[in-house]
């Protein structure tokens, strides 16, 4: 009997020495077995990211922290439905063919950098079946583990994505492309203006709405000159209308709005600002036009219904969307960049 115990001690002894280097030679020694299998874990929310300004696709600038803010920089901007996923497709706002959670498309950064992103989790819409809110990870190469490359909230604290057609350049510029997709994340301006009801995908009044949600991109981040350039700061709130039948200028005040203190902004087109009143965030109207000369010019125009603008783009296409929003104060000297 003491014989047999003493070999099943050693066999034991054995077994969790073999196992107590397989965990210790296991993903730290072998890149590849970390890569392929750490993806799509829970993960906890230890990790706060702070967004400086308002972003357009709602991801994070860099994977470096402290790196310099670049807001027309993105780690994840866009990914392609071809390999693995050549099998999806974009129908509204969700993937459909096979299951896609558990794929991992080939994507890529602001840099043109390749990217891979994983599909980890799908939730469908509430408000519109046409549209799933999907939770993704892509893969950090400075931290080599895969991480959320959505911008973390107060509100979002493990952000969502929904998906859209095509990709945006730094410009905020749409660029259509074949099967070309951009996972849009809660806190980017791509994605607010889903939420705000200018799905690119619907049609309302028997109008396509895809230039309503570029439109409204350029008026969430106050890109008045149209390239990719945001007048405005975090978390500040603004009225928006149109003659579409989608939103209607908010004449009650709420919990979080008063119209009496509010003043009209701009008018909006796809490709930015039609018409100024004012900024949004205290700058003066002449620190601006020096961002874009030759794009505004002198002239007061009457929107009506007391949308009156100072100055005006003579070659605009016609305004999609108006904003109203409270003067702010300057938070820099006016004329500084």
């Amino acid at each position: 009997m003491n014989d047999r115990m003493q070999q099943l001690g050693n066999v034991m002894f054995v077994l969790a020495a073999v196992g107590s280097l397989a965990a210790s030679a296991g993903p730290k020694s072998d890149g590849a077995a970390r890569h392929d299998s750490g993806k799509c874990r829970p993960r906890s929310n230890s990790r706060i990211y702070n967004p400086q300004g308002t972003m357009l696709w709602g991801t994070r600038q860099a994977w470096t922290e402290g790196a310099p803010a670049d807001e027309r920089t993105s780690v994840l901007v866009s990914a392609t439905l071809s390999g693995e996923a050549g099998a999806l497709k974009l129908e509204g706002g969700r993937l459909v063919g096979k299951s896609p959670v558990g794929a991992v498309l080939q994507g890529e950064n602001s840099a043109g950098q390749k990217v891979e992103v994983a599909i980890c989790g799908a939730e469908p819409s509430a408000g519109d079946p046409a549209m799933v809110w999907y939770r993704i990870e892509a893969w950090n190469p400075v931290a080599e583990d895969w991480e959320n490359p959505c911008v973390a909230t107060g509100a979002a604290p493990d952000p969502r994505a929904v998906v859209l057609d095509g990709s945006w350049d730094a410009t905020g510029a749409h660029r259509a492309g074949p099967q070309k997709i951009t996972f849009a994340c809660e806190a980017g301006a791509l994605a607010k203006c889903v939420t705000w009801g200018y799905r690119p995908w619907a049609v309302a009044g028997g109008r396509s709405l895809a230039d309503a949600h570029q439109s409204c991109t350029r008026m969430v981040r106050a890109d008045y000159c149209g390239d990719g350039g945001s007048h405005t700061r975090a978390g500040t709130l603004i009225d928006y209308y149109d003659s579409l039948g989608v939103a209607s200028r908010t004449t009650q005040a709420t919990a979080t709005w008063n119209p009496a203190q509010a003043a009209f902004e701009a008018a909006w087109a796809p490709d930015g600002a039609t018409c100024l009143s004012r900024t949004r965030d205290g700058r003066t109207l002449g620190a601006v036009l020096m961002e874009c000369p030759g794009r505004f010019q002198a002239g007061a125009v009457d929107l009506g219904g007391g949308d009156t603008c100072v100055v005006r783009r003579p070659q605009a296409g016609a305004a999609v969307l108006r904003n109203r929003s409270i003067p702010q104060r300057p938070a820099h000297p006016p004329d500084s960049n």
